[in-house]
């Protein structure tokens, strides 16, 4: 069977909301907002689908923005992704579902709808827009109700950290599908300090047994151990073991950047990842993707160059975010700063 490859495509910067740790919106914010044409979202997705064909995947959309559902052409590109028998998930907001709008995404061939959560009521409508709190969990029912996988990711950070356990007992209790977090990505006009590696650590093992004791309640969320760090984590606690017929040089997991993902904005741009700040590497309109990935990609791909992923037994299989090294140490080869794993020379 093929694989899928992921494209995370940001077809508007329209947005509700203007969430005070949003790249988009970051620094000084963004004076113009950018959206596609149709024809420009035709042309995109073509190049997708010429990608595809070269390396014989298939592909699949992780529609966003800001919020993709503003587009005034959301509609008429579903429309396509369903002729084309083509998977989505959609990554967007709460505001504009109700059990009519979620039964028509389904039918065009939706997956996921993932909304987020980034505390609990006060401190996410702090980050967010008031009242975004209970709209989300209501939201969750009408997706659901839909057939669509709901997901609820959580962005973590010094702020909000102590209030994960209590957003995993509202995102069960409102009966989400999925879900996961991930850290907060500084990437300049900071809202935000980071945690050290010894919280973050404690954090992990707080949600590790939180999971667990739902789980063993029969609990149907599933807790999506996104970050990769939670494979040191697991390595340390027993759970993931070195495979032994491991072939030397094979990534075998960790951060998808350069393996089986592109960004896609809505002025064209091409990111390795949309969290890497300064990762852009081409144009959708003026370059083909295809030569993109075996070109300018590469410099993605240098494994060796992680300054200390690269001496570590589970670089294969973790490497950290480096996103998140890239924000805080200003290369994406840098040191994880919430790693808290000591590297013997």
């Amino acid at each position: 069977m093929k694989q899928y490859f992921s494209f995370q495509w940001h077809i508007t910067d329209e947005c509700d909301q203007r969430c005070k740790h949003c790249y988009i919106f970051s620094g000084e914010g963004k004076r113009c907002l950018d959206s596609m044409t149709w024809d420009e979202m035709t042309e995109t997705l073509a190049n997708i689908e010429d990608f595809c064909a070269v390396y014989d995947r298939l592909p699949y959309i992780y529609l966003t923005g800001g919020d993709p559902i503003l587009h005034p052409d959301f509609w008429r590109l579903l429309e396509l992704f369903h002729e084309k028998s083509i998977p989505f998930t959609i990554m967007g907001n709460p505001f504009h579902l109700n059990d009519q709008v979620c039964r028509e995404l389904r039918f065009y061939g939706c997956k996921k709808y993932q909304l987020s959560l980034d505390g609990l009521r006060e401190t996410h409508d702090w980050f967010r827009k008031p009242g975004s709190f209970d709209c989300t969990l209501e939201k969750i029912g009408c997706i659901n109700r839909a057939g669509i996988k709901s997901v609820i990711m959580t962005t973590v950070s010094a702020t909000n950290r102590m209030e994960v356990p209590g957003i995993i007992d509202a995102v069960v209790k409102a009966g989400v599908d999925i879900f996961a977090f991930s850290r907060y990505v500084p990437t300049g006009g900071e809202v935000d300090t980071s945690m050290s590696p010894g919280e973050y650590r404690e954090l992990l093992s707080v949600c590790d047994r939180k999971f667990k004791e739902y789980e063993a309640e029969g609990c149907k969320t599933y807790f999506n151990k996104k970050d990769h760090l939670w494979t040191l984590y697991k390595y340390e606690t027993g759970e993931f073991k070195l495979p032994e017929n491991a072939v030397e040089g094979m990534i075998y997991g960790g951060c998808n950047c350069g393996n089986c993902h592109i960004t896609i904005t809505p002025s064209g741009d091409v990111f390795a990842c949309r969290r890497v700040a300064g990762s852009r590497v081409g144009s959708v309109f003026e370059d083909r993707l295809a030569d993109i990935w075996v070109c300018d990609m590469e410099r993605y791909r240098q494994f060796d160059k992680f300054e200390k992923c690269s001496k570590c037994e589970l670089m294969p299989y973790c490497r950290g975010c480096p996103a998140v090294a890239n924000g805080t140490g200003g290369s994406f080869y840098a040191p994880d700063p919430q790693c808290w794993k000591e590297i013997r020379e």
